[in-house]
């Protein structure tokens, strides 16, 4: 018994220093070293890769930090509760299911996380994008190119937008064609909206087609689905709001109304 306690704490070491060791620290670093030669020899079969790539992580680093840190909660919460479960006596093969079906959970748990801040983004970009757009436009009808106005408003803009028209920028600088880099951005955001708009820029700018009346008109589209999202999320909270009108306010207006009386006939029935 004392054996296999000893062996789960031996596990365990590893696996708590990844909840409060820092990516800086040297071990930490140590530990991503080694798993470099084996994590770019295996196949991305989960689609981490083009997940961790959509939120401006798409180095190799980004995917040891990510798997690192799954596994290693996973190891950490599956260890802690087999000791938890051995030392209150319980059984050796209910404290190993017990302690796999925990680790299959924070296994999902934290692939649910990344998925939630995928979505998180999505949205924040969609919200950016009748602004952005407005102010590229803006910045074109005033005599600007358009790498010159995407420059300005990845400076002057703070969001992920932004970002991703600074990423455009560098990779301009870096000596890519306008329309390639403008692909991949539509690529990596994964937005119809978005999809749609660098098309037609890419479109318009491949055939010489006047900017301005592409970006004006998708303004007006970006305004229009900017509001039918705003009304779609209120009439969400409006049936959200009559939950506690119909199942509690109603009923106790109801048992406040019906209660004189019931009292009146059980003192005429007494």
């Amino acid at each position: 018994m004392f054996t296999i306690i000893f062996v789960s704490m031996l596990f365990a070491i590893p696996g708590g220093l990844l909840f409060i060791i820092d990516s800086e620290i040297d071990p930490m670093k140590e530990l991503q070293l080694r798993a470099k030669n084996t994590a770019s020899q295996t196949r991305d079969k989960s689609g981490i890769h083009p997940r961790l790539e959509e939120l401006g992580k798409s180095t190799l680093l980004d995917y040891q930090n990510f798997r690192i840190r799954q596994i290693g909660f996973c190891a950490a919460s599956a260890t802690l509760v087999l000791v938890f479960l051995i030392l209150s006596h319980r059984s050796l093969i209910a404290a190993i299911l017990l302690s796999g079906v925990t680790a299959a959970a924070v296994f999902v748990l934290i692939d649910r996380e990344l998925t939630g801040q995928i979505k998180k983004r999505r949205q924040m970009i969609e919200a950016e994008f009748p602004a952005i757009i407005e102010m590229l436009t803006l910045a074109i009808s005033a005599g600007e190119t358009p790498m010159s106005a995407m420059l300005r408003i990845a400076e002057s803009a703070d969001g992920a937008l932004a970002k991703e028209f600074g990423i455009v920028i560098n990779s301009v600088r870096n000596g890519e064609p306008l329309h390639i880099s403008l692909d991949a951005m539509g690529r990596r955001v994964k937005s119809v909206m978005i999809r749609r708009f660098i098309d037609a820029i890419v479109t318009a700018t491949l055939r010489g087609a006047p900017l301005i009346e592409v970006l004006s008109r998708h303004a007006v589209e970006a305004r229009a689905n900017q509001r039918n999202i705003v009304m779609a999320a209120a009439g969400k909270a409006e049936i959200s709001m009559m939950i506690p009108v119909v199942f509690l306010i109603l009923p106790i207006s109801i048992l406040f109304a019906l209660w004189p009386s019931l009292t009146n006939l059980n003192l005429f029935a007494s």
